[in-house]
Formats: C-alpha cells, sequence, structure tokens
C-alpha cells in the first residue's frame, strides 16, 4: 500500500478514466466507470516498467482506437506474448537497439485456449545463487520460464564465473523454457551492465548476495527502481549485509559490494528485518548459508505469498532453515 501509482493512473486518465488515489498518489484507490469508454494512446513510459507497459496495453483492449506504449529499454514481454496467445494481435516495433514500441487495437476479442504455467525464474534465482555459492552443488532446476526479457540474472551470473547451462530447451504456450543446471564456481565482482538492469529488477536481492560472496568489487547503477518495490530494496539488503560483517554501500541508484572471495561472513550472528518483503526473506535465506552461525530473518510471513514451497525445497536440497510463529 505503500507503493506510489502515479505511473499507472497518469496514463490511465489520459486515456480518459477516473482514478482517485490517497495521499501521494498511493493505494487505495477508487476507480469510476465512465459511459464514454477509453480513448486510445501512444504514451512514452518514462522509465523502463512491464507493469506500467502491461497496464496501458490491457487497458487499450477497451479503448477506441490504437494504443501504443513505447518503452526506453527492453523490459518482459509475457503481457503481449499472452494476448497472442489468446488470439489478440498485437504490433512489435523496435525502435533501434533499445527502444521498442508495442501496439493494441481496441475492440477485439481473446479467445480461449489451453496454457502452461512454467516454473518462475525470479524463485528459481534464490536456488541458481544458492548453488553458485556452495562449493560441491550441482543442481537441476526443472521446467523454469526463460523468456529473453527475464534472463538478465542468468547472465548477469555468467559474467561473474556462474557456471550455468540451459538443458531441454523448448517453447511452451509462446514462452520458452528449460532446465536451468547449475554448479558451483568461484564467483568475481563485475561492473553490472545497466542494459540487463530491467531484466533482473526483481532478481538483485540475490544477486547482491552472490556478490557479497565474490571476489572483488561488484558496482550496480541505474536500479532506483528497487527503491520503490515492496521495500526500499537497495537500503534493507545494504543494512541486512552489513548486519552479517559485509562491506555494502547504498547509493541512489544503486550499490557497492565488497565480496568475501567466498570466505563468508564475519558477523558471528545476524539479526534480519526483512521489511515484510518476500525477497529480501529468500535471498537473506540464501546468505545464511555462509554464515557461521544463526542468522534470524524477521518479518517472513508474505514469503507464503508468492512462493508458498520455498522452504520445503530449501531443505531439500540442503539449506538448514526452520520457520518459528512469533505470538
Amino acid at each position: 500500500s505503500g507503493r506510489p501509482m502515479g505511473r499507472v493512473t497518469e496514463p490511465l486518465r489520459q486515456m480518459g478514466a477516473e482514478i482517485e488515489t490517497a495521499e501521494g498518489g498511493r493505494p487505495p484507490l477508487k476507480i469510476h466507470g465512465r459511459k464514454e469508454g477509453l480513448k486510445a494512446i501512444d504514451y512514452l513510459l518514462p522509465m523502463a516498467s512491464a507493469q506500467v507497459k502491461s497496464c496501458v496495453l490491457l487497458a487499450g483492449l477497451y479503448a477506441q482506437g490504437r494504443t501504443c506504449a513505447t518503452e526506453p529499454a527492453p523490459t518482459r514481454d509475457h503481457t503481449e506474448r499472452m494476448l497472442q496467445g489468446f488470439g489478440y494481435a498485437v504490433q512489435v516495433e523496435k525502435l533501434g537497439t533499445q527502444r521498442t514500441k508495442v501496439c493494441v487495437e481496441g475492440g477485439g476479442r481473446l479467445q480461449a485456449t489451453h496454457i502452461d504455467v512454467p516454473s518462475d525464474i525470479s524463485s528459481a534465482a534464490f536456488f541458481m545463487v544458492a548453488a553458485s555459492i556452495i562449493p560441491g552443488s550441482d543442481l537441476v532446476i526443472e521446467h523454469v520460464g526463460v523468456n529473453p526479457t527475464r534472463t538478465g540474472v542468468i547472465e548477469i551470473l555468467k559474467q561473474m564465473g556462474a557456471e550455468i547451462t540451459l538443458e531441454n530447451e523448448t517453447v511452451v504456450g509462446g514462452e520458452p523454457v528449460a532446465d536451468i543446471h547449475v554448479r558451483y564456481a568461484p564467483l568475481k565482482g563485475i561492473q553490472i551492465p545497466e542494459a540487463l538492469v530491467p531484466l533482473a529488477i526483481d532478481e538483485f536481492p540475490v544477486l547482491f548476495v552472490a556478490a557479497a560472496m565474490a571476489e572483488g568489487t561488484t558496482v550496480l547503477s541505474g536500479a532506483e527502481e528497487l527503491r520503490v518495490k515492496e521495500s526500499d530494496r537497495i537500503q534493507v539488503m545494504a543494512d541486512a549485509l552489513q548486519a552479517l560483517g559485509v562491506k555494502a554501500q547504498p547509493t541512489e541508484d544503486g550499490m557497492i559490494i565488497h565480496g568475501t572471495a567466498g570466505a563468508g561472513f564475519q558477523a558471528q550472528q545476524g539479526t534480519i528485518d526483512s521489511h515484510h518483503d518476500h525477497r529480501i526473506s529468500m535471498a537473506m535465506t540464501v546468505a545464511g548459508m555462509c554464515a557461521p552461525s544463526e542468522v534470524v530473518i524477521e518479518d517472513c510471513a508474505n514469503v507464503n505469498t508468492s512462493f508458498p514451497t520455498f522452504l520445503q525445497l530449501a531443505n531439500k536440497v540442503g539449506i538448514q532453515v526452520s520457520e518459528e510463529a512469533v505470538q
């Protein structure tokens, strides 16, 4: 409820929608129906955001005319693939190396179809990093969606020296799918290419853990979006890593992490405040594997919302983690 919604309400209002927000453009939202309907717009996104792009496109299905969303850098294209899978025409135009324009005509019809939802690469990322940083690891994660707009986490880890291969590659319902095979390999710090940032935006909490275990310094910039997720993931992860003895310096749009060269974390015991953010909780669970003694992560209940089998799978692959109810 603390997330700013102006990035969504602004284009919708341009289309004629009547939306009220709470103070600061935040939820709750009050949306009023209009007999006049929506009008098509040609919208230039001020930031690379698949959520905003999808908002405009889905509204465009019910608008009069041709609605377009132009993104300044590549983002996830699940919505475009989904619409095409349901028989709806989507026009995609490349405007140079980074910018893409996506358009739909209002008034069409969606046709029912069978779909296959593969495993989520954002969830797989926690186990990819765990296998990359624990000596002796050899892990296969099955039937994971490897949409090219989502594989930034794989590319970043590979640039850090991770040993990751894709096996049994196929296409299901318009989405590429593969088994991800990860073996332990010593990681090194890198300057993370900004072009990969939108393609790995949700995976940075656990990528920060990988950077903390790498040799050398990892620098992330161009990721100010992380400050308006479920928590301020830049500050919260910096605080969490510092609590374990890692030199992690938050910046306005990223972080500088001085890796431990695989030596693990020095703090004898750490208590981490997840700020009710599921990805912080799971990332620090992976980090706990590298600590010399117990790590306690508080406020983890919302892990069950996005990844209800996380604890079960974590214990299955050898991560010693337990859940305690707090009165």
